[in-house]
């Protein structure tokens, strides 16, 4: 015995390769497919449509592959209405449940359509609010209680993707997912265009960095963005804080003086004695409203009063006092800074771009700049398709962005 179901999915599947890769889901999952109709459209900026009948061994396979197949933005021809089942554990789902994609989506209950609040992949969809005002949101399986009602199955639920046309001036320049030998003045331009559309929509600039921005010299540059008001939060780990922290106390970034370039003596002290200064001071605003720290990054979000998140690992010494040891409750306090977020700028980090890649929506325009291309081809493969990368040495583009953000913006 199979089972089948009707799907359509619209897009630029051609020349993306989408509906290639619809495809090759449904042979991996073990299904089959007949595609009924496809509509290609004629000029370039047109979306085509295809209609494709899936079959699978039984029902649960087949749930599995509607799922898998939406992260593709394939729905449902008729969706139908969507099964709710009652959490009997905390942190455990319910068999069968929804995985989310983090694209936009909508759940039918009751004959009625409600989005779902805060898109993010591999989380459950709990209903909330009774029958009254009924939300949707998504849940991570950490948070969910006993007697939360979960959707379950992927009946009742229609994502969308969030199209982009050769025309669309937001990063319309990488019409691949990774850059490295396109001029880097048109992609630093860009990058700063849409962190000046998001400013100006009233929306806020996530940063996301690593150590590799205070060890090729680039935190002058933060710096001047954050006072500029083009860094609204920053997520990082206790090593970006910890350096940036040791180089406005040495001088020094892993005891290699930012200055000359070479190693001093002593410095490979330094960090641990930065760590342990401000753990004297209890938390680095503390250090700051204190005169301890008197420049770098940390110093310039505190003054300027914007947000950090700073979540540790098992590598960290330390860790400052500031940061998350709890990755749970890290991964909440990341969480809570999402809304309003209408730009990601990813810089130098790959663990913690891929961590911050799992909890935003796919709406949220994401660039990652780094020197490693497997960084940004790490976040495509977790499912952040909207991710876009410029292969590139993280220090000088950094310097660029603030000479295209920052009128005066001198390098002292």
């Amino acid at each position: 015995m199979s089972v089948s179901e009707n799907v359509e999915v619209t897009g630029h599947l051609m020349d993306s390769g989408v509906l290639s890769e619809i495809l090759d889901d449904i042979r991996e999952y073990e299904g089959d497919w007949v595609i009924n109709g496809i509509d290609v459209g004629r000029e370039a900026t047109d979306t085509s449509t295809a209609t494709i009948t899936v079959t699978a061994e039984d029902d649960e396979a087949l749930q599995r592959l509607l799922m898998r197949l939406q992260t593709r933005g394939v729905n449902m021809v008729d969706p139908g209405e969507a099964s709710v089942s009652e959490c009997l554990r905390d942190g455990v789902f319910p068999d069968g449940f929804y995985s989310t994609t983090n694209l936009p989506t909508r759940v039918r209950l009751e004959g009625v359509w409600h989005e779902v609040e805060n898109p993010e992949m591999d989380c459950g969809l709990v209903v909330l609010g009774g029958t009254e005002k009924t939300r949707l949101v998504t849940m991570p399986m950490s948070d969910v209680r006993s007697g939360m009602q979960v959707v379950c199955g992927a009946a009742g639920i229609r994502v969308t993707v969030p199209v982009v046309t050769k025309d669309d001036e937001h990063f319309g320049f990488m019409e691949s997912d990774v850059s490295s030998e396109k001029p880097q003045a048109v992609l630093v331009r860009q990058v700063a265009d849409g962190m000046r559309e998001a400013k100006a929509a009233g929306k806020k600039v996530l940063w996301v960095g690593g150590p590799g921005v205070v060890h090729t010299g680039a935190a002058p540059a933060m710096v001047a963005m954050v006072q500029a008001g083009f860094v609204d939060v920053l997520f990082a780990g206790n090593a970006l804080a910890t350096h940036d922290i040791e180089a406005s106390l040495y001088g020094t970034s892993l005891g290699v003086d930012l200055a000359h370039g070479r190693g001093v003596k002593h410095g490979h002290e330094h960090h641990i004695r930065a760590l342990n200064t401000i753990r004297k001071e209890g938390s680095i605003a503390a250090a700051v409203e204190n005169g301890v720290v008197t420049g770098g990054i940390m110093h310039a979000l505190v003054t300027t009063g914007k947000s950090f998140v700073l979540v540790g690992s098992v590598r960290d010494d330390g860790p400052l006092p500031d940061v998350y040891t709890d990755v749970l409750e890290g991964q909440r306090a990341m969480r809570a800074e999402l809304p309003d977020v209408g730009f990601c700028l990813m810089v130098a980090t790959m663990l913690h771009s891929v961590a911050t890649g799992n909890i935003l929506p796919a709406s949220i325009p994401l660039v990652c700049v780094d020197i490693n291309p497997a960084t940004v081809t790490k976040l495509a493969d977790r499912g952040s398709s909207q991710a876009r990368g410029i292969v590139t040495d993280v220090g000088l583009f950094l310097e660029q962005l603030a000479l295209e953000l920052v009128p005066g913006y001198r390098r002292d």
